[in-house]
């Protein structure tokens, strides 16, 4: 008994193993088309919704879904970074990573969050 019930362990975590391996890490990339008023940003994967804080910000502030993974914020005032991003995985609950998109980001440049999908 005490066999099988190491062989259903090493089955369990070989899974785990497999899951793992195969997640992505998720990434944010400023569009071309980002600016002092307009932060533009493409996942690599796909989530259903986006929310960005300012520095300082006390509100969370949704970004349009403008194209395939690609969410756009337009503002008539600067944008402040760094920035927080506030996202819902699809069928996995909100996540948040603070400061992802720095200060003074640049377009063309992608950021990696540190939480893999």
């Amino acid at each position: 008994m005490a066999s099988m019930s190491s062989f259903r362990l090493a089955v369990a975590v070989a899974a785990l193993l497999v899951i793992g391996s195969c997640a992505t890490e998720l990434t944010f990339k400023v569009a071309e088309g980002s600016s002092a008023t307009s932060l533009e940003l493409i996942t690599n994967v796909a989530i259903s919704e986006v929310e960005v804080k300012e520095k300082g910000g006390k509100d969370w502030v949704g970004l349009k879904e403008s194209g395939s993974n690609t969410w756009t914020l337009k503002s008539e005032a600067p944008l402040k970074g760094p920035f927080s991003v506030r996202f819902l995985v699809k069928n996995g609950g909100y996540r948040v990573v603070d400061d992802v998109i720095p200060e003074s980001f640049t377009a063309g440049s992608e950021y990696k969050s540190g939480i893999q999908l």
